[in-house]
């Protein structure tokens, strides 16, 4: 209702009503706020899996050009 373009007292005083109500129901949204060690956990949680991942495709890697090192030398030892 904010966000129309013009206003009526009637829609002031829908406004007025929902404000006053939200303030008294705001507190439920308590039960659902994430502390700063919350949220830094969940950055933790997510960023571990990306790190693995990483680390699996640099061994990946490796072992690639390990492999690719090793084959050229032997195309060269024949």
């Amino acid at each position: 209702m904010a966000q129309y373009r013009s206003h009526t007292p009637d829609t002031l005083s829908y406004m007025e009503s929902y404000l006053y109500t939200f303030h008294l129901t705001e507190d439920i949204f308590l039960e659902f706020h994430t502390s700063k060690a919350t949220s830094a956990q969940a950055n933790r949680q997510d960023r571990e899996p990306r790190d693995l991942m990483a680390d699996q495709r640099a061994k990946e890697v490796r072992y690639r050009i390990f492999a690719n090192r090793r084959r050229l030398a032997d195309q060269e030892r024949v």
